[in-house]
């Protein structure tokens, strides 16, 4: 058995996992401590994390080949995610239309009429093809192509290396 390849394996899947709880644990504040409503897309981005997490922890405990494998099916799950959040953020910029059935994730139905209009006034529309914050002028949907594209590179990198 070769310790260092399994310390570099599980060093990998430890960045994996972490990582991937702090992008989901970020966007998770957005939508629920600051409000923005995700958009389809959005909530689509943040699929591949979730299989990161537990592929991330698997390969924590398994052995090398099985490490290899896990950390395999993680990066081509972040490497879907890194596309789809480059056409989210494209369409953003408008190089190119985004979905036509696009609108925002829903919270709990209003118990009663005032809570209804309550929730129309503070809620936030979401659109795919509208940022709804930038930071260095890149939106989030840019900033978790380069997340998920890192997270990628990082778990491919660790599964193919001998």
């Amino acid at each position: 058995m070769d310790y260092a390849t399994l310390l570099r394996l599980r060093r990998s899947a430890l960045f994996l996992v972490l990582a991937s709880a702090a992008t989901v644990a970020v966007a998770l504040t957005f939508q629920f401590w600051l409000g923005y409503v995700p958009c389809k897309l959005c909530l689509t981005e943040r699929i591949p994390y979730y299989a990161a997490i537990p592929l991330g922890l698997l390969a924590l405990v398994l052995p090398e080949r099985a490490s290899r494998l896990a950390l395999g099916l993680a990066a081509l799950g972040l490497l879907y995610g890194a596309g789809l959040s480059v056409y989210h953020a494209g369409a953003e910029w408008a190089l190119w239309p985004g979905p036509t059935d696009c609108g925002g994730g829903t919270g709990a139905a209003p118990a009663t009429v005032g809570d209804f209009r309550a929730a129309l006034e503070t809620t936030r529309v979401a659109d795919c093809s509208t940022a709804a914050w930038r930071f260095l002028g890149v939106s989030l949907a840019g900033w978790n192509a380069v997340v998920a594209f890192v997270l990628a590179s990082v778990s491919g990198t660790s599964a193919a290396k001998r």
